[in-house]
């Protein structure tokens, strides 16, 4: 991140905060926090709100520190991620990474729920297989995706259930799909670059 420069679609602003906040500046991190707080917040009740949770604002908050740790844990890794010659702005990326946040806490929540006085969490076990929350969480994620998908050309979208659903190496998706390994690579970056703009588009359209 640190060496690439801001597409059109990332402000000046945004790329120098960015660059601060890598810096371990912690007023750069307050700052960030603080311009897409709102933000987030909205993506959570969004994401929550799609399978019928409805959370309190303590557990909107707790999801809010979850997040904050996953930006902060590794060195940053997730938003060091952000890549913004993808043409794709970091309130976007910001948000799907709140709607995963939320997504995960709700699956963790069904998993082992609150605890009765008294009562240890190490003796619990998971029950056998996912529950309906977790069910319908991953059907949502799905189901999100899908919709994205299905913009997509066929050609691209039958790329797309080769290199990202059925896992194939490259070498054997271009000998399927008649093109040269350089290609499956390019064609990888360049789906992933038309599903981020579909994604952003489809946040704001809901915000």
């Amino acid at each position: 991140m640190d060496a690439r420069a801001p597409s059109a679609q990332t402000s000046e602003t945004d790329y120098a905060l960015l660059l601060r906040v890598f810096d371990h500046q912690s007023a750069a991190w307050t700052e960030l926090l603080g311009r897409y707080r709102s933000l987030i917040f909205r993506c959570i009740t969004k994401a929550t709100s799609r399978v019928g949770a409805h959370l309190c604002a303590d557990d909107q908050e707790e999801i809010f520190c979850e997040l904050c740790m996953n930006l902060l844990r590794n060195d940053m890794r997730k938003l060091r991620a952000f890549d913004p010659n993808r043409g794709v702005k970091l309130s976007t990326w910001l948000g799907l990474l709140s709607m995963n946040t939320a997504y995960d806490h709700l699956r963790r929540r069904s998993r082992y729920p609150l605890l009765a006085p008294g009562e240890d969490r190490t003796s619990e076990r998971p029950a056998d297989g996912p529950s309906p929350l977790e069910q319908l969480l991953t059907k949502e994620r799905r189901g999100f995706l899908g919709q994205l998908i299905t913009r997509l050309s066929l050609r691209d979208r039958d790329f797309v259930h080769l290199y990202f659903e059925q896992g194939l190496d490259a070498d054997l998706i271009a000998r399927t799909m008649n093109i040269s390994v350089k290609t499956v690579y390019t064609k990888k970056h360049k789906i992933s670059a038309r599903l981020m703009r579909l994604a952003e588009q489809h946040l704001a359209a809901a915000a």
